[in-house]
């Protein structure tokens, strides 16, 4: 403790019993000396006397307040120490102080961010009191506080803290208007899904963030996750149709993924090299094991190839199968089993005959196709329409010649 600032504090004290104004002015002259020396001795002695119980709560909170704000102007390493005394000294009384240890926490949480020390960062901000009730606080200010401590959980990968952040944040964006914080929640609710391995529900989250009021890099960005997504997600119609809309995006065909894109919405079987060069992209916890030891990617693989298998073939023998999805035959039969009982492949099992019939519809390919093919008949009928509305003798002429 600095003697000399604790004896300019019992001066004050003596000096201004009774005129709480003029005592309070006096404090205000002492705390910005303080703060222009800068000496962290003198800082955390000032500190102590405003945490103090004795210390009126008219004098304490105003210069608490002024304090917070001229910490933030201190030299980073100082504001550091200053500010980790200032909290632990005033762990009891957060109560009386709530507005000023908020700022203060803030502050210190910028400190440590700008550091790239996350969790440190997310800790600080955790402390805030929003919910205490003894002051009304603006949902967009606790939604910010919400959606920036489960940014700094994604950052160091703690998917599941940032979700409880997140889930708070959920239950205030009804009152949210600022579309810069929405798209923080947006961003951050994609990034939970992806890291919890909801593929389906991570990629349509992204796909809504490419499509909004976003800079082009970042549309772009949040497009190629969307298809990461949708390529790793359980094969099935739902993951059809958000294949489908992905790839009808004139956007994706610049995309350096796109190619897998294209053959997983074409219903064409996919080989291991073509796989090996979309692997780079893919973060950490993409690349995770599944319990059967098999990657998400590969997993999300082996189920395309037996759906696209579905399209061509009536049925396929169970070694087969599996030579075709370079796994063993008991494998193979398994991931059949489950894709047909949770109605994401159409067909049944013999296992007598150990074969596997489908009733897949045609596959995308096909489909476009019989598209195109109606399309140009329908482009030429309605060419024929328009040659005998303008030329009825021309058409008619032709059209004896034919017969």
């Amino acid at each position: 403790m600095s003697s000399e600032i604790t004896k300019q504090i019992q001066e004050i004290e003596s000096s201004a019993k009774k005129d709480q104004k003029a005592k309070l002015e006096k404090y205000k002259q002492l705390l910005s000396s303080i703060f222009s020396k800068r000496k962290t001795e003198d800082l955390q002695t000032f500190l102590a006397h405003l945490a103090d119980e004795e210390t009126p709560l008219v004098i304490s909170r105003q210069l608490l307040s002024e304090y917070a704000e001229n910490l933030a102007k201190l030299p980073e390493e100082l504001h550091k120490e200053v500010a980790e005394y200032s909290l632990a000294k005033l762990e009891n009384r957060v109560v009386a102080f709530e507005e000023q240890v908020s700022q203060i926490r803030e502050n210190l949480a910028n400190i440590y961010e700008r550091a790239e020390e996350h969790l440190k960062a997310a800790a600080v901000l955790k402390g805030i009191p929003l919910e205490s009730g003894q002051r009304v606080l603006d949902p967009k200010y606790k939604a910010t506080i919400y959606i920036r401590i489960a940014r700094l959980y994604l950052e160091e990968d703690e998917a599941y803290q940032a979700e409880i952040f997140i889930n708070k944040a959920s239950v205030l964006m009804s009152k949210i208007k600022s579309k810069r914080l929405l798209r923080q929640y947006q961003a951050s609710f994609a990034r939970i899904q992806d890291y919890k391995r909801k593929f389906i529900e991570a990629s349509l989250r992204y796909y809504e963030l490419s499509q909004a009021d976003l800079n082009d890099e970042e549309r772009i960005l949040s497009l190629e996750s969307a298809v990461i997504c949708a390529i790793l997600a359980s094969a099935g119609p739902q993951r059809s149709r958000l294949l489908a809309t992905l790839y009808k995006d004139e956007r994706s065909s610049k995309l350096d993924i796109f190619p897998i894109l294209e053959k997983m919405f074409m219903d064409r079987v996919l080989r291991k090299e073509e796989v090996g060069s979309f692997e780079g992209v893919l973060k950490p916890h993409q690349q995770a094991k599944l319990p059967d030891g098999a990657t998400v990617l590969q997993r999300a693989v082996i189920e395309h190839n037996l759906l696209a298998a579905s399209k061509v073939y009536n049925n396929i023998l169970f070694d087969e199968l599996g030579a075709l999805l370079d796994i063993s035959a008991d494998k193979a039969e398994g991931i059949a089993s489950r894709m047909i009982s949770e109605n994401r492949l159409e067909g049944s099992i013999d296992q007598s005959q150990r074969l596997i019939f489908f009733n897949s519809k045609k596959s995308n390919s096909l489909v476009l196709w019989d598209k195109h093919i109606t399309e140009a008949c329908t482009t030429v009928n309605n060419i024929l329409e328009i040659l005998e509305h303008r030329h009825p003798a021309f058409v008619k002429e032709v059209s004896d010649k034919i017969k």
